[in-house]
């Protein structure tokens, strides 16, 4: 399968835009990461101030007919333990890094005006995100399984439609709110993968390492970006957060919290305690 990708120059915008539209999993990752290679080595024009559309009848973002998208509530909880759960586990994290590919791609073509550097990171957001999402489908595949084979929820994505109006309450909400949840969420799953202890289970653990690692940095990025958006704006970073939370419903955060991996990923001490307090 070979992605196309149109010759130099390249708009990384626009061609954001056009990889976020594919719905073919396959495709999508091959794309991601052929417009990053073109980034770094300059085959790529950037005009901050382009206001894009997708074409019409275009779905955002594009994805495959299966999986099928439930409420969070019924999704089924399966014990990994089993074949069957173990794959739905692995499932269920594939798809959220099949989300983090868009939200990244939506974070590039979507909002303009801001600097070079916001659209660089992104992009390289959106190309680690396609190779963990690589990663766990060859998982999932060695499991008899593919991504689509079980049900699964589309929360990530809902806050992103909600915040597709406000680039600083996208940076607040889905990279420093949902995104770093799996900070949180993480080492739990690694530990209950090692009781498992059987290979499958055990490659699964390798390649939440490289997950973690990665998602610290993802998480940073949007902090950067939305403490530099707070003080463009002339906000109080940890009293804006709680405003654009209520504002746009996004969900109570609860313990236990990462707090090492939060702290590598930039949040402050104070936005620490104001998270642990509720």
């Amino acid at each position: 399968m070979q992605a196309h990708i149109v010759p130099f120059p390249v708009s990384l915008r626009s061609q954001a835009l056009q990889v976020l539209c594919m719905a073919d999993p396959g495709a999508k990752v091959l794309a991601t990461h052929a417009l990053f290679e073109a980034m770094q080595t300059g085959c790529t024009a950037l005009d901050p101030s382009a206001c894009l559309e997708p074409e019409a009848g275009a779905r955002l973002p594009g994805r495959p007919a299966r999986p099928e998208l439930i409420a969070p509530t019924a999704v089924p909880h399966r014990s990994p333990f089993t074949a069957e759960g173990l794959a739905a586990l692995l499932h269920a994290v594939t798809h959220i890094e099949f989300n983090a590919i868009n939200l990244a791609l939506d974070a590039v073509w979507r909002f303009a005006y801001m600097p070079a550097e916001y659209y660089a990171d992104w992009m390289r957001v959106a190309h680690e995100e396609a190779t963990h999402f690589g990663l766990l489908r060859e998982h999932l595949q060695s499991l008899d399984h593919d991504y689509g084979d079980f049900p699964a929820h589309d929360g990530l994505w809902e806050m992103c439609v909600k915040t597709q109006h406000d680039v600083t309450a996208r940076m607040a909400l889905v990279p420093r709110t949902l995104e770093a949840r799996g900070l949180d969420a993480t080492p739990p799953m690694q530990a209950r993968l090692r009781k498992v202890g059987t290979p499958a289970a055990l490659r699964a653990v390798e390649i939440l390492d490289v997950i973690l690692r990665d998602e610290v940095g993802h998480v940073a990025v949007g902090n950067h970006w939305y403490g530099w958006l707070c003080e463009q704006q002339g906000f109080q970073p940890v009293s804006h957060y709680r405003q654009l939370a209520r504002l746009h419903c996004a969900p109570r955060l609860k313990p236990p919290f990462n707090d090492a991996a939060r702290r590598a990923a930039g949040f402050t001490q104070q936005e620490l305690e104001a998270l642990h307090s509720g």
